[in-house]
């Protein structure tokens, strides 16, 4: 291969897996990701191991299980020394480019991220670390100066990514953009945005209250990140890449969104755990092929270190799911493990639980609390915990899940354990204090 693939791998916040067009979804607009989807392959089973912003994005750039690289809670920055995605791209060759949201840099969101280490392999940095006031938003360079955003700041990420597009077609890339809605503020957009309207919205069966206006608003913004999809899409066919290109679409969690009466993520929930997953590589990925495969977010890295043809690092401990990109038939584990060790904000207890193709099942502290058959009850309304004539199902899935807490080493104890294990300092709300002042150091 006389030039490896590009790899652009773009991801919303907070989108969930049922709020896509080519996941079933009738109501939301996204006929970019659709056309994306239809030339490309879908991963239907895609999940986020610990729904939580930070802890997806450590997981993501390090191919490691939280409980192992410590990104447990929101707003830790993710040690120096672990080997990163983008260090071994760009070690193998490749500009790596960064741009929008970042998470991964410390409890300072508005705090700049000096040249360095700390961007954990970037060559390109036009990135804020945490903001989602998507009206009056900013980033940075390389100076410690706010750059500000003139208007919805998906749209001028994109400029920037769409530009780096064209700047670096005669290069092997790789481009990460990471866009800050759906994630609320749900109603903080342009008024010409706002295109779904709340009384036409049908809830799903499971929802409690009405969220109606907020889903509106969570379809308005998701109908934006698809237009710029889009000019993603048209950016890498004018560039001549679309054939030398791996171009990716995901989200780091979900969004309850009135579901089972939880609002916003950390539950184990699929409303909060699965997220969208299309990759498409025109003449080695199927066009509209569909795969069940299970694809957990530390399984990211070593399929793209793969399917460049690159070693995988021997600290990674997710799994490649190339032969299923490719279309080679089921590979992986029988199920993925999914948890929220550190929970905070609202009361929500430790949980730890397995997620396969069909099944759900999650236990707390104080034992078995969830099982869904997800196939007979896609909207997750029977809780089959403890019945009779589930007891060896139940039992199989108990034994999964104490087979994955033996792999990632997790003795499954309380949260105060792994605050103290990793240094963490908390508040009354169990969360990391973190400080929205713009133009901070972080340290």
């Amino acid at each position: 291969m006389s030039r490896r693939p590009n790899i652009i791998f773009v991801f919303a916040d907070q989108m969930r897996a049922c709020a896509a067009g080519f996941m079933g979804n009738e109501q939301v607009r996204t006929q970019n990701l659709d056309r994306l989807a239809a030339e490309g392959v879908v991963f239907t089973h895609a999940v986020s191991s610990c729904p939580l912003c930070t802890p997806y994005r450590a997981s993501l750039f390090t191919g490691r299980h939280q409980l192992s690289n410590g990104m447990v809670l929101n707003d830790v920055r993710l040690p120096t020394d672990e080997v990163s995605l983008a260090a071994v791209l760009g070690q193998a060759g490749y500009h790596t480019g960064n741009i929008g949201k970042w998470h991964l840099d410390g409890p300072q969101r508005g705090g700049f991220t000096p040249p360095g280490p700390r961007r954990q392999g970037f060559d390109y940095w036009a990135v804020a670390n945490c903001t989602h006031n998507y009206m009056k938003s900013f980033y940075y360079r390389d100076e410690p100066e706010p750059i500000w955003i003139d208007g919805y700041d998906a749209d001028h990420f994109t400029d920037l990514a769409v530009d780096y597009i064209h700047a670096h077609r005669d290069e092997s890339f790789f481009l990460t953009l990471s866009w800050g809605p759906p994630h609320d503020p749900c109603l903080l957009m342009p008024p010409e945005y706002m295109i779904h309207e709340a009384q036409d919205i049908l809830p799903r069966p499971n929802v409690q209250g009405d969220p109606r206006e907020q889903i509106a608003g969570y379809y308005s913004h998701i109908a934006a990140l698809d237009r710029n999809m889009g000019r993603i899409m048209q950016a890498v066919g004018e560039a001549g890449l679309a054939d030398d290109t791996i171009l990716v679409f995901t989200s780091d969690h979900g969004d309850m969104l009135g579901s089972q009466g939880q609002r916003r993520k950390q539950r184990p929930w699929d409303e909060s755990i699965m997220v969208p997953f299309v990759m498409r590589w025109p003449r080695h990925c199927p066009a509209g092929l569909r795969t069940d495969t299970l694809l957990n977010v530390m399984d990211v890295m070593p399929t793209l270190l793969d399917l460049s043809g690159l070693p995988i690092p021997e600290t990674v401990e997710g799994h490649t799911l190339a032969g299923a990109a490719l279309g080679d038939g089921a590979c992986g584990h029988e199920s993925t493990f999914i948890h929220n060790t550190c929970p905070f904000g609202d009361p929500i207890p430790e949980w730890r639980g397995v997620r396969t193709p069909r099944h759900t099942y999650v236990r707390t502290l104080q034992g078995p609390w969830l099982l869904y058959d997800n196939e007979a009850d896609p909207y997750q309304m029977e809780n089959l915990v403890d019945k009779p004539a589930h007891k060896r199902l139940q039992a199989g899935l108990e034994e999964q899940l104490q087979w994955w807490l033996k792999r990632v080493g997790d003795e499954f104890a309380p949260r105060r354990v792994y605050w103290e294990r990793f240094g963490y300092t908390v508040n009354d709300r169990h969360e990391i204090p973190y400080s929205n002042e713009i133009g901070s150091s972080t340290g």
